[in-house]
């Protein structure tokens, strides 16, 4: 069995046409989903980009164990225990931290093609430091040009060449991750009278920035909305590529992402962390050098993601118990009939492919990875800024979600089957409910060996 593992960053759950969200146009991703299992309860373990894409190349809770960081020596990879049984690795990816910095994150693979443009982009504010990626998306003047679309294309090539072989390809695209510039024609699907404006997020609540207003948070949500249907699109190619070269049959794909995104939500985020207000009161941004990460709670928006399963022969289908970003990299060596190494800490979810009936988690985790107040992390790309308070910490059950903070009265409960949208706090009137849930994360902080100076605070449940 070949594997085909597509990750779309900043892919919320909600915007998916297979999800209910009837007016997002994905008809090729729908298309899948049809002849797919689709996964309805598919949670983020680290948060974001790079703890996921670590969580999903070692099956590890790399939250425990590292921060946004490179690969620890010794940490064995997915496409390493692959290319070490003969499989011919290859990714394609655009998304910029996989090499960035020192970031190793091309361990096993024997093609590892990544395409710039997307860290260039104006939400970086890099204008002091113009580097090849501002470069390329400057040189952009068709959709074609665009980092999916390159992306995508160089897949389809790759594919060409080695489709006899037994393969494992790797394609992720950091589209549709902010700026949402896809061509105009699509947010006008969304917007008819878009006026072209790409808008940035604030990483707080939107009113608290001088002069913003709904009206643009609304135009952003049409330009993502835009993008989403642009990955859509390119992904379509890649797929219909694959039924062209008799592939269906034997090989298996998979497509997910890392996060969601707020926009407006509980209250007027904007953003998927919040950043602390400066001394004048104003918000802090990406450009700002004293830049503080405030209280980030990690709602369903941003920790529930897309998981569509297909696999040659299984019947499709909906499975609704919980899985973990974690639970992916030992579903494919399943796939593949190999090993799971005994340091994989995820579940396959081959068996529940074939059998939806089957239980899912008790729990799961999801967080930035495990840091205290005042220390100095990478949370959002590769510039390190101060933890003004400690990561949430959302540990979701099978009714529950409580996002757990280790400052007194900051956590909050959440009943999902009779308040999806996370409206209704109840951890006044269901303190016992929420102990149980605090349990379940003290012991995940035992099973995964937390260090101890990271346990001791979340040790506690300060209501």
């Amino acid at each position: 069995m070949n594997v085909i593992w597509i990750v779309a960053d900043t892919f919320r759950q909600d915007h998916l046409g297979a999800y209910g969200k009837a007016e997002i146009r994905t008809p090729a991703l729908d298309a899948l989903a049809a002849k797919s299992m689709r996964f309805t309860r598919h949670y983020a373990a680290g948060f974001p980009t790079m703890p996921t894409r670590a969580d999903h190349a070692t099956g590890q809770w790399t939250m425990s164990f590292m921060g946004w960081e490179p690969i620890p020596d010794g940490v064995e990879t997915l496409a390493e225990v692959l290319a070490r049984q003969g499989v011919h690795t290859a990714a394609m990816v655009d998304t910029p931290f996989y090499l960035r910095g020192g970031m190793n994150y091309d361990k096993g693979f024997q093609t590892f093609s990544m395409y710039t443009g997307q860290e260039g982009s104006v939400t970086r504010l890099i204008e002091a430091h113009h580097h090849e990626s501002r470069d390329a998306r400057e040189a952009w003047r068709f959709e074609s040009d665009r980092n999916v679309a390159q992306t995508v294309t160089r897949a389809m090539e790759w594919l060409q060449l080695h489709y006899k072989e037994s393969f494992f390809l790797y394609v992720d695209t950091w589209d549709p991750h902010e700026p949402w510039d896809a061509p105009s024609y699509y947010t006008e699907m969304y917007m008819p009278d878009y006026d072209g404006e790409v808008v940035q997020p604030i990483y707080g609540h939107w009113h608290d920035a001088q002069g913003f207003t709904g009206d643009r948070v609304r135009k952003a949500l049409a330009t993502y909305k835009g993008e989403v249907t642009m990955v859509d699109t390119w992904v379509g190619y890649l797929l219909r590529a694959v039924e062209n070269m008799g592939l269906m049959d034997d090989t298996a794909i998979i497509f997910t992402s890392d996060h969601g995104f707020y926009f407006g939500e509980h209250g007027g985020l904007f953003g998927k962390l919040t950043f602390a207000k400066g001394p004048d009161g104003a918000l802090y941004g990406h450009g700002d050098p004293g830049a503080v990460w405030d209280f980030s709670p990690l709602y369903e928006e941003i920790v529930l993601v897309p998981l569509l399963v297909y696999v040659p022969g299984a019947r499709p289908g909906v499975y609704e118990g919980l899985t973990s970003a974690v639970d992916v990299m030992p579903t494919v060596l399943d796939m593949m009939g190999m090993a799971v190494p005994g340091t994989v800490q995820g579940e396959s979810m081959l068996p529940k492919v074939h059998d939806p009936s089957l239980p899912g988690r008790g729990f799961t985790v999801s967080t930035v990875p495990f840091a205290n107040p005042g220390d100095s992390v990478n949370s959002v790309d590769n510039i390190r800024r101060q933890l003004g308070m400690a990561p949430v910490t959302t540990v979701t059950t099978g009714e529950w979600s409580m996002l757990y903070s280790i400052d007194s009265g900051m956590s909050q409960l959440y009943h999902l089957p009779s308040d999806a949208g996370q409206s209704s706090d109840l951890i006044g009137k269901k303190p016992d409910v929420a102990r149980d849930v605090h349990e379940r994360l003290v012991e995940f902080m035992s099973d995964t060996n937390l260090p101890e100076p990271l346990r001791r605070p979340r040790a506690e449940l300060r209501l």
